[in-house]
């Protein structure tokens, strides 16, 4: 099973572009994501620029419309993400309550959604998503 963790870092929607985190922080985490590496249950992580450099597209009305960070109506954003690969959401649990995450930090834990966990209408609706998902990958 696949689950997502999402670092959720209170705060971070007012932060300014091109805040970065404490080294001190960083170095706990890299002892946090070796630990997920070394177990074989790490497949990927990244950590995401503040809102304040991002932009959200609306389709109100289907029609797209852009607008830039900062978001006014932000309460929670995400600050990073791991992708790992475990037995069961316990275990994800387990994984998410081992990092060194701050006092102002949450970890969602989410499950992705596999092929098979959809009815069959929707598993031909999507047909050529998993070729699409592997050459995700390979240009990743």
């Amino acid at each position: 099973m696949r689950f997502m963790m999402l670092m959720i870092p209170k705060g971070y929607e007012n932060a300014a572009p091109g805040t970065m985190p404490d080294a001190k922080a960083v170095a706990a985490m890299m002892k946090y994501n070796e630990e997920l590496q070394k177990a074989g249950v790490l497949l990927a992580l990244e950590g995401l620029h503040p809102p304040s450099m991002g932009a959200r597209v609306t389709f109100a009305g289907g029609k797209p419309t852009v607008i830039d960070g900062p978001f006014t109506d932000a309460r929670e954003v995400l600050g990073g993400y791991w992708m790992i690969q475990v037995k069961s959401k316990q275990e994800a649990i387990e994984w998410a309550s081992r990092c060194p995450a701050g006092d102002n930090e949450v970890i969602e834990v989410r499950q992705v959604q596999e092929m098979s966990d959809f009815p069959v209408d929707v598993q031909q609706a999507a047909a050529g998503f998993s070729e699409l998902q592997s050459g995700q990958r390979r240009g990743a």
